[in-house]
Protein backbone atom coordinates (compact mmCIF):
# COMPACT_ATOMS: atom_id res chain seq x y z
CA UNK A 1 0.00 0.00 0.00
CA UNK A 2 1.11 3.55 -1.04
CA UNK A 3 1.89 5.69 1.61
CA UNK A 4 -0.97 8.11 0.65
CA UNK A 5 -3.30 5.01 0.47
CA UNK A 6 -2.54 4.27 3.51
CA UNK A 7 -2.94 7.87 4.90
CA UNK A 8 -6.36 7.97 3.44
CA UNK A 9 -7.34 5.01 5.02
CA UNK A 10 -6.12 6.24 9.03
CA UNK A 11 -7.84 9.52 8.45
CA UNK A 12 -11.28 7.94 7.19
CA UNK A 13 -10.95 6.12 10.75
CA UNK A 14 -9.31 3.30 9.76
CA UNK A 15 -6.47 1.46 11.34
CA UNK A 16 -2.76 0.34 10.40
CA UNK A 17 -1.93 -3.33 10.55
CA UNK A 18 1.18 -4.61 11.42
CA UNK A 19 1.93 -5.59 7.77
CA UNK A 20 1.09 -1.98 7.00
CA UNK A 21 3.19 -0.45 9.70
CA UNK A 22 5.96 -2.69 8.92
CA UNK A 23 5.79 -2.10 5.07
CA UNK A 24 6.78 1.75 6.69
CA UNK A 25 10.58 0.93 7.27
CA UNK A 26 11.65 1.28 3.78
CA UNK A 27 9.46 4.46 3.09
CA UNK A 28 10.71 7.62 1.60
CA UNK A 29 11.46 9.55 4.68
CA UNK A 30 10.51 13.14 3.72
CA UNK A 31 6.54 11.63 2.25
CA UNK A 32 6.38 9.18 5.35
CA UNK A 33 6.80 12.46 7.50
CA UNK A 34 4.61 14.71 5.68
CA UNK A 35 1.80 11.82 5.60
CA UNK A 36 2.45 11.38 9.65
CA UNK A 37 2.10 15.25 10.46
CA UNK A 38 -1.29 15.28 8.25
CA UNK A 39 -2.54 12.73 10.86
CA UNK A 40 -1.30 14.39 13.51
CA UNK A 41 -3.22 17.72 12.70
CA UNK A 42 -6.04 15.76 11.72
CA UNK A 43 -6.71 13.87 14.84
CA UNK A 44 -4.67 15.57 17.69
CA UNK A 45 -4.91 19.87 16.43
CA UNK A 46 -2.08 21.67 17.53
CA UNK A 47 -1.88 21.49 21.10
CA UNK A 48 1.56 20.47 22.29
CA UNK A 49 2.25 18.82 25.52
CA UNK A 50 5.63 20.17 27.38
CA UNK A 51 6.23 18.37 30.89
CA UNK A 52 8.98 18.18 32.71
CA UNK A 53 10.40 15.84 35.38
CA UNK A 54 12.16 15.94 38.90
CA UNK A 55 14.91 13.66 39.89
CA UNK A 56 12.78 12.78 43.33
CA UNK A 57 15.41 9.93 44.28
CA UNK A 58 18.52 9.15 42.28
CA UNK A 59 20.68 6.15 41.80
CA UNK A 60 21.01 2.64 43.99
CA UNK A 61 18.38 0.78 41.98
CA UNK A 62 18.38 -3.02 42.50
CA UNK A 63 17.09 -3.65 38.45
CA UNK A 64 20.05 -4.04 35.66
CA UNK A 65 18.20 -1.75 32.73
CA UNK A 66 21.24 -1.66 30.87
CA UNK A 67 20.50 1.28 29.71
CA UNK A 68 20.23 3.20 32.77
CA UNK A 69 22.89 4.67 34.80
CA UNK A 70 21.29 4.85 38.29
CA UNK A 71 21.28 1.38 38.54
CA UNK A 72 23.50 -0.21 41.36
CA UNK A 73 24.60 -3.29 38.75
CA UNK A 74 27.03 -0.75 36.59
CA UNK A 75 29.58 2.46 37.62
CA UNK A 76 28.65 5.19 35.65
CA UNK A 77 29.24 7.91 38.12
CA UNK A 78 25.57 8.82 38.50
CA UNK A 79 24.09 11.29 41.28
CA UNK A 80 23.03 8.89 44.41
CA UNK A 81 20.86 10.51 47.37
CA UNK A 82 16.95 9.61 48.73
CA UNK A 83 13.80 10.78 48.47
CA UNK A 84 14.10 15.09 48.18
CA UNK A 85 12.20 17.31 50.57
CA UNK A 86 8.77 18.86 49.58
CA UNK A 87 10.42 22.19 49.93
CA UNK A 88 13.04 21.18 46.85
CA UNK A 89 10.11 19.77 44.86
CA UNK A 90 7.75 22.79 45.13
CA UNK A 91 10.38 24.96 44.18
CA UNK A 92 11.08 22.95 40.81
CA UNK A 93 7.46 22.39 40.50
CA UNK A 94 7.00 26.27 40.80
CA UNK A 95 9.29 27.09 38.45
CA UNK A 96 8.25 24.94 35.97
CA UNK A 97 4.41 26.37 36.48
CA UNK A 98 5.98 30.16 36.18
CA UNK A 99 7.81 29.14 32.47
CA UNK A 100 4.00 27.99 31.12
CA UNK A 101 4.68 23.87 31.63
CA UNK A 102 1.51 22.49 32.60
CA UNK A 103 2.53 19.16 34.34
CA UNK A 104 5.59 17.89 36.38
CA UNK A 105 6.39 14.49 37.17
CA UNK A 106 8.48 12.67 40.33
CA UNK A 107 10.61 10.10 39.40
CA UNK A 108 12.16 8.05 41.55
CA UNK A 109 14.90 5.18 41.57
CA UNK A 110 14.05 2.13 42.54
CA UNK A 111 11.80 -1.36 41.59
CA UNK A 112 9.21 0.11 43.48
CA UNK A 113 8.55 2.32 46.67
CA UNK A 114 8.85 1.00 50.43
CA UNK A 115 5.76 1.34 52.63
CA UNK A 116 7.42 4.63 54.09
CA UNK A 117 8.72 5.89 51.18
CA UNK A 118 5.13 5.87 49.94
CA UNK A 119 3.86 7.73 52.74
CA UNK A 120 6.44 10.51 52.45
CA UNK A 121 6.05 10.64 48.33
CA UNK A 122 1.88 11.29 48.83
CA UNK A 123 3.01 14.06 51.30
CA UNK A 124 5.14 15.72 48.66
CA UNK A 125 2.90 15.17 46.34
CA UNK A 126 -0.29 16.65 48.32
CA UNK A 127 1.71 19.73 49.23
CA UNK A 128 2.22 20.26 45.00
CA UNK A 129 -1.46 20.22 44.10
CA UNK A 130 -1.90 22.24 47.69
CA UNK A 131 0.29 24.71 46.44
CA UNK A 132 0.99 24.63 42.81
CA UNK A 133 -1.44 24.69 39.73
CA UNK A 134 0.35 22.11 37.33
CA UNK A 135 -0.98 19.22 36.65
CA UNK A 136 1.11 16.05 38.42
CA UNK A 137 2.44 12.27 37.21
CA UNK A 138 4.21 10.15 39.40
CA UNK A 139 7.31 7.21 38.41
CA UNK A 140 7.22 5.12 41.34
CA UNK A 141 7.96 2.00 40.12
CA UNK A 142 6.06 -1.27 40.06
CA UNK A 143 3.50 -0.23 42.37
CA UNK A 144 0.31 -2.06 43.69
CA UNK A 145 -3.39 -1.22 43.24
CA UNK A 146 -3.17 0.26 46.56
CA UNK A 147 -0.48 2.33 46.00
CA UNK A 148 -2.01 4.16 43.09
CA UNK A 149 -4.77 4.35 44.99
CA UNK A 150 -3.14 6.44 47.33
CA UNK A 151 -1.21 8.37 44.98
CA UNK A 152 -4.35 9.69 43.20
CA UNK A 153 -5.56 10.47 46.49
CA UNK A 154 -2.66 12.95 46.50
CA UNK A 155 -3.44 14.84 43.59
CA UNK A 156 -1.72 12.50 41.09
CA UNK A 157 -3.77 12.22 37.84
CA UNK A 158 -1.03 10.54 35.70
CA UNK A 159 1.39 7.13 36.37
CA UNK A 160 4.61 7.08 34.27
CA UNK A 161 5.94 3.93 33.19
CA UNK A 162 8.15 2.96 30.50
CA UNK A 163 7.51 -0.62 28.44
CA UNK A 164 10.84 0.28 27.36
CA UNK A 165 11.01 -2.03 23.77
CA UNK A 166 9.36 -4.73 22.84
CA UNK A 167 8.09 -7.89 24.51
CA UNK A 168 10.48 -9.55 22.24
CA UNK A 169 13.23 -7.44 22.86
CA UNK A 170 12.37 -6.75 26.55
CA UNK A 171 14.79 -9.49 28.12
CA UNK A 172 17.71 -8.39 26.36
CA UNK A 173 17.63 -5.37 28.07
CA UNK A 174 16.44 -6.20 31.44
CA UNK A 175 16.28 -9.68 33.67
CA UNK A 176 15.25 -8.53 37.21
CA UNK A 177 11.66 -7.97 36.37
CA UNK A 178 9.73 -8.52 33.11
CA UNK A 179 7.58 -7.31 30.89
CA UNK A 180 4.36 -8.88 32.26
CA UNK A 181 5.25 -6.59 35.33
CA UNK A 182 5.35 -3.85 33.74
CA UNK A 183 2.39 -4.22 32.16
CA UNK A 184 0.61 -5.58 35.17
CA UNK A 185 1.55 -2.16 36.83
CA UNK A 186 -0.24 -0.17 34.06
CA UNK A 187 -3.27 -2.18 34.40
CA UNK A 188 -3.43 -1.86 38.35
CA UNK A 189 -2.82 2.04 37.58
CA UNK A 190 -5.76 2.09 35.36
CA UNK A 191 -7.77 0.61 37.23
CA UNK A 192 -6.99 3.32 40.09
CA UNK A 193 -8.62 5.63 37.71
CA UNK A 194 -5.05 6.93 36.74
CA UNK A 195 -3.74 8.19 33.41
CA UNK A 196 -1.17 6.22 32.22
CA UNK A 197 2.44 7.57 30.18
CA UNK A 198 4.43 4.77 28.69
CA UNK A 199 6.60 4.58 25.57
CA UNK A 200 10.18 3.08 25.71
CA UNK A 201 14.09 3.96 23.90
CA UNK A 202 14.75 3.51 20.63
CA UNK A 203 19.02 2.74 19.68
CA UNK A 204 18.58 0.01 21.73
CA UNK A 205 19.97 -2.83 19.34
CA UNK A 206 15.63 -3.34 18.69
CA UNK A 207 14.48 -3.98 15.11
CA UNK A 208 11.69 -1.82 13.56
CA UNK A 209 9.54 -4.72 13.86
CA UNK A 210 10.44 -4.46 17.99
CA UNK A 211 9.56 -0.86 17.77
CA UNK A 212 5.70 -1.33 15.74
CA UNK A 213 5.11 -3.89 18.55
CA UNK A 214 5.85 -1.73 21.34
CA UNK A 215 3.24 0.90 19.49
CA UNK A 216 1.06 -1.88 19.40
CA UNK A 217 0.88 -2.83 22.53
CA UNK A 218 0.45 0.62 23.99
CA UNK A 219 -2.66 0.78 21.35
CA UNK A 220 -3.69 -2.25 22.71
CA UNK A 221 -3.43 -1.02 26.58
CA UNK A 222 -5.37 2.41 25.74
CA UNK A 223 -2.08 4.50 26.39
CA UNK A 224 -2.39 7.95 25.10
CA UNK A 225 0.76 9.46 26.17
CA UNK A 226 4.03 7.60 25.45
CA UNK A 227 7.46 8.90 25.74
CA UNK A 228 10.20 8.47 22.68
CA UNK A 229 13.16 8.28 24.03
CA UNK A 230 16.43 8.13 21.92
CA UNK A 231 19.25 5.87 23.73
CA UNK A 232 22.12 8.24 24.86
CA UNK A 233 24.88 5.51 25.35
CA UNK A 234 26.41 6.53 28.96
CA UNK A 235 29.72 5.20 29.83
CA UNK A 236 29.37 2.63 32.28
CA UNK A 237 26.71 0.97 31.25
CA UNK A 238 26.34 -2.27 28.74
CA UNK A 239 25.31 0.09 26.22
CA UNK A 240 27.75 2.56 26.65
CA UNK A 241 29.75 1.61 23.14
CA UNK A 242 26.06 1.12 21.21
CA UNK A 243 26.05 4.00 17.72
CA UNK A 244 23.55 6.69 18.20
CA UNK A 245 20.98 6.15 15.99
CA UNK A 246 20.64 8.55 12.36
CA UNK A 247 18.37 11.04 12.25
CA UNK A 248 16.14 9.68 9.96
CA UNK A 249 15.53 6.35 12.24
CA UNK A 250 14.45 8.83 14.49
CA UNK A 251 11.97 10.65 12.61
CA UNK A 252 10.59 7.58 10.42
CA UNK A 253 9.94 6.13 14.20
CA UNK A 254 8.27 9.19 14.76
CA UNK A 255 6.16 8.49 11.99
CA UNK A 256 5.55 5.15 12.69
CA UNK A 257 3.92 6.05 16.35
CA UNK A 258 1.99 8.52 14.50
CA UNK A 259 0.31 5.66 12.10
CA UNK A 260 -0.85 3.62 14.55
CA UNK A 261 -1.30 5.57 17.43
CA UNK A 262 -3.01 8.73 15.48
CA UNK A 263 -4.40 10.79 18.18
CA UNK A 264 -1.70 10.13 20.83
CA UNK A 265 0.79 12.56 22.75
CA UNK A 266 3.82 11.04 21.27
CA UNK A 267 6.45 12.69 23.44
CA UNK A 268 10.03 13.28 22.34
CA UNK A 269 11.91 12.37 25.67
CA UNK A 270 15.47 11.86 26.30
CA UNK A 271 17.76 12.36 23.98
CA UNK A 272 16.53 15.00 21.99
CA UNK A 273 19.36 17.23 22.94
CA UNK A 274 21.96 14.76 21.28
CA UNK A 275 19.72 16.43 18.04
CA UNK A 276 21.32 19.69 16.33
CA UNK A 277 18.12 20.94 15.67
CA UNK A 278 16.92 20.10 19.11
CA UNK A 279 13.55 17.76 17.65
CA UNK A 280 12.12 19.89 15.45
CA UNK A 281 12.24 17.62 12.14
CA UNK A 282 10.79 15.09 14.61
CA UNK A 283 7.90 17.64 15.56
CA UNK A 284 7.42 17.73 12.04
CA UNK A 285 7.29 13.80 11.73
CA UNK A 286 4.06 12.92 13.88
CA UNK A 287 5.40 13.85 17.34
CA UNK A 288 3.68 16.66 19.08
CA UNK A 289 4.84 16.75 22.98
CA UNK A 290 7.84 16.59 25.08
CA UNK A 291 10.12 16.23 28.41
CA UNK A 292 11.59 19.33 28.38
CA UNK A 293 14.31 20.62 30.69
CA UNK A 294 16.92 18.12 32.49
CA UNK A 295 16.23 14.21 32.27
CA UNK A 296 17.43 12.38 34.87
CA UNK A 297 20.70 11.97 34.44
CA UNK A 298 21.39 14.11 31.50
CA UNK A 299 21.57 17.56 30.44
CA UNK A 300 18.17 18.53 28.22
CA UNK A 301 16.70 21.34 26.52
CA UNK A 302 15.42 24.29 28.64
CA UNK A 303 12.62 24.88 28.96
CA UNK A 304 12.90 28.63 27.54
CA UNK A 305 14.55 27.57 24.11
CA UNK A 306 11.87 24.74 23.81
CA UNK A 307 9.00 27.16 24.25
CA UNK A 308 10.08 29.46 21.53
CA UNK A 309 10.51 26.30 19.05
CA UNK A 310 7.17 25.13 19.66
CA UNK A 311 5.44 28.55 19.46
CA UNK A 312 8.16 28.65 15.61
CA UNK A 313 7.04 25.28 15.00
CA UNK A 314 3.10 26.79 14.98
CA UNK A 315 1.89 24.59 17.96
CA UNK A 316 0.10 25.88 20.81
CA UNK A 317 1.13 24.96 24.04
CA UNK A 318 -1.09 23.36 26.42
CA UNK A 319 -1.76 24.98 29.98
CA UNK A 320 -2.25 23.46 33.28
Amino acid sequence: MKIEELKEKILSGGSVTREEALALESADIEELSLAADEIRRRFAGEGFDACTIINAKSGRCTENCKFCAQSAAYRSGAKEYPLISAEEALREAQYNEERGIARVALVTSGRRLGAAEMDEVCEIHAALREKCGISLCASHGLLAYEDFVKLKAAGVTRIHNNLETSRRNFPNVCTTHTYDDKISAIKAAMRAGLDVCSGGIIGMGESFADRAEMAFELRALGVKSMPLNVLNPIPGTPYEKLPRLAYDEIRRTAALFRFILPDAAIRMAGGRGMLADKGRAVFRSGANAAISGDMLTTAGISVEEDMRMIKELGYEVKRP
